[in-house]
């Protein structure tokens, strides 16, 4: 079977995944991502390959300049990914952790990149004036943290894996939050993550408020490729206002990567390609390994299905997924 026959995957990671002079290589290599960037400044009104490759005045890991940081980079690898493959695959769904999802939409052709762009500007924006807090990490499944946590003002913010919940709070309660599970879970060693606030939580409820006047300006299409919901676990409704509805509850509900993946395995994906963000080495984005792929790997192994995967997410990783595709 080749690639371009089997139920494709395309998946989009979140807010964290920036890094210090995140979609360099990309843009010295590629026009196609270029024009991604030149579209993009346009569109936000300031030069994001100047702040995304050099960062200035230290304003990447802000959330108001976080969020079309990262939607940027993951549409310039898309695009340059389609270029290189002669746009062979076709996924028959999308999937996005968190702000990932907008990626999503945009890889579906339910949005534009404009007019995701524009949104979550304005996210962002919301986020980081109305939002407070922090997020932690947890090697727990939610039954054990939740009743923890909400003792003390803390809540749920995603559901990644079977035994990985993360939550939000202010600083002071999670602080108890986590002294409290390493006295009942000895091994069970949180990690904060790199936000500027408790996102997917109660504490985001004023900017989701804010935020619905915004949503409601978008224009949303109609696409063949289903998108899945962070807030349901489930394929978005076609219907606009209904997507409109699942962005704003996903901003204060946690997000249910693990119900988003199990949805997309039961529908029986069997190639995953992730784009966008990366871990490993600060400043070597050629060096950088998938955000994502640990834990859907993770979920591959529970569930006994079996998917293949490609991460496309910088040079190194773009050229060998085009070749795996055009070997075919």
């Amino acid at each position: 079977m080749s690639a371009s026959d089997k139920n494709i995957l395309f998946i989009f990671p979140g807010q964290g995944s920036q890094y210090p002079g995140i979609g360099s290589d990309l843009f010295e290599e590629y026009a196609t991502a270029r024009a991604v960037y030149d579209q993009a400044g346009e569109v936000l009104g300031y030069d994001i390959a100047e702040l995304s490759f050099r960062d200035p005045d230290d304003q990447v890991n802000l959330t108001r300049f976080t969020q079309p940081v990262l939607l940027t980079h993951s549409i310039a690898c898309l695009q340059v990914f389609r270029d290189l493959t002669d746009d062979k695959l076709k996924p028959a769904l999308a999937a996005g952790h968190s702000l990932g999802e907008y990626s999503a939409l945009v890889a579906a052709g339910v949005l534009s990149f404009e007019s995701a762009l524009s949104l979550v500007q304005q996210r962002g924006e919301l986020m980081g004036t109305y939002g407070e807090g922090e997020m932690s990490a947890f090697p727990l499944n939610v039954d054990a943290i939740k009743p923890i946590a909400e003792s003390h003002y803390c809540a749920i913010a995603g559901c990644n894996l079977p035994e990985q919940t993360v939550i939000g709070g202010r600083p002071e309660d999670l602080e108890k939050v986590e002294q409290a599970v390493l006295e009942q879970f000895e091994r069970a060693r949180p990690t904060r993550l790199k936000t500027e606030g408790a996102f997917h939580t109660y504490y985001m409820v004023e900017a989701a408020r804010n935020y619905r006047a915004v949503l409601e300006t978008a224009e949303f299409a109609g696409s063949d490729t289903g998108v899945l919901s962070n807030f349901t676990g489930k394929v978005h409704d076609s219907d606009p206002a209904a997507i409109r509805a699942g962005l704003f509850f996903q901003l204060f509900h946690p997000v249910l990567w693990h119900a988003n993946m199990q949805t997309a395995f039961e529908q029986g994906m069997d190639l995953v390609v992730e784009f966008g963000g990366g871990i490993g080495p600060a400043d070597d984005p050629g060096g950088k390994r998938p955000n994502l792929q640990g834990m859907i790997k993770r979920i591959l192994r529970a569930s006994g299905h079996a998917a293949e995967y490609k991460a496309v997410i910088n040079g190194a990783t773009m050229a060998a997924s085009a070749d795996f595709v055009n070997q075919d």
